[in-house]
């Protein structure tokens, strides 16, 4: 019973620090307030050795949302222009085979252990890719670190590309008041997030919080049962929430791993923005995509993210997440199946790989 109230009363506290970061932010004018002030308090707190706590089920439940955003943007008028996104997704699977070819050598050079450097290096979701490191006997705190990092500096710099280099506005209409929606639409939307939610974790979906809402809310926008996104008051909410959740990663994290881990996964960051450069160039002067649309596209960082950055610079949302969706599903299904055919090895049982691990890391081979 006391620890249940302690971890509640952990969470509240890391609720308040985030949405006083949410409301400064606001104050000063700045963009993105309610997802970068929460991560601007959060992280550096959490660095710091606060005691930050995520939100538990009720952080994932917030995902929902974005899930029926994104949904609510498949629309019949996105399926008419799916042929016309073709050129760009074949793009897809030769980004993360290049991914791959980069990172696994990079991490490897860097003193990382086979397993590790291979779930390092692919650009898919953080808690699929610690899932499966784990079990392949990689250092789950190295993954989950340098993976958090990726989507932390890609969410921080991506609003200064899109605004600095493309000209982009952050300032869209993230979606309507709640008083200006229609109440059966509204519950329509819940009806989706909770189901979709609930029905991919039963059968096991990837990304339950948010492909599940996503699939039944596109279900209901191509019916014509709905037609807008969730209101803006509840995507403020998540935006909050994935602040929160992307700062409590780097609770506990000591000079060491700092120092190797983070350190690690900021470099690997310059390696993977010089490839996005690239293939967003590529889609961009060949004509298969808008410039703000090919950057959030190839930008690999995670979906929630990807669909509040998109949101905000008004872009083409159903055209950016069919690509991240299209990376994530190529990297979740084809990274243990490459793993085992390559042979990238297995970590010994009670070794903690990684830089400045000395004789005790994996040796080659």
């Amino acid at each position: 019973m006391q620890a249940r109230a302690a971890s509640l009363q952990g969470r509240l506290g890391t609720l308040a620090l985030a949405a006083a970061g949410g409301g400064a932010f606001m104050w000063a004018g700045l963009p993105l307030p309610f997802l970068f002030g929460p991560m601007a308090v959060c992280l550096p707190a959490a660095l710091a050795g606060a005691r930050l706590q995520g939100m538990g089920s009720f952080g994932v439940a917030m995902r929902t949302i974005l899930g029926v955003a994104v949904g609510a943007a498949i629309t019949p008028d996105v399926i008419a222009r799916a042929p016309q996104m073709a050129g760009s997704l074949a793009l897809v699977p030769l980004y993360v085979v290049l991914i791959g070819l980069v990172g696994v050598p990079f991490f490897r050079r860097l003193g990382f252990d086979r397993p590790t450097s291979w779930y390092a290096a692919m650009p898919g979701g953080l808690a699929d890719m610690v899932i499966f490191g784990a079990q392949a006997g990689a250092d789950m705190r190295a993954l989950s670190l340098i993976h958090a990092t990726r989507v932390a500096v890609i969410v921080t710099a991506a609003p200064l590309i899109l605004t600095g280099f493309y000209g982009a506005s952050l300032d869209g209409v993230i979606g309507a008041p709640a008083r200006d929606l229609p109440l059966h639409e509204l519950a329509l939307m819940a009806m989706a997030a909770l189901v979709g939610w609930k029905g991919a974790e039963r059968i096991g979906l990837f990304g339950a919080s948010i492909l599940g809402p996503m699939i039944v809310t596109a279900g209901l926008s191509l019916s014509g049962l709905i037609h807008t996104r969730p209101p803006a008051e509840a995507i403020l909410v998540a935006q909050l929430f994935i602040g929160v959740s992307i700062g409590v990663h780097y609770v506990g994290v000591t000079l060491r791993e700092l120092r190797g881990f983070v350190l690690a996964g900021l470099a690997f960051v310059v390696l993977l923005a010089a490839l996005a450069a690239a293939f967003t160039e590529l889609v961009t002067l060949t004509g298969l995509a808008d410039p703000v649309e090919g950057f959030l596209a190839f930008a690999p960082g995670g979906q929630a993210e990807m669909t509040v950055l998109a949101l905000a610079a008004g872009a083409d949302l159903g055209f950016v997440i069919v690509h991240h969706l299209t990376r994530i599903v190529l990297v979740i299904l084809g990274a243990p199946v490459a793993a085992r055919v390559l042979g990238p090895g297995r970590a010994r049982k009670g070794r903690s790989p990684g830089p400045g691990s000395g004789p005790d890391h994996t040796p080659d081979g």
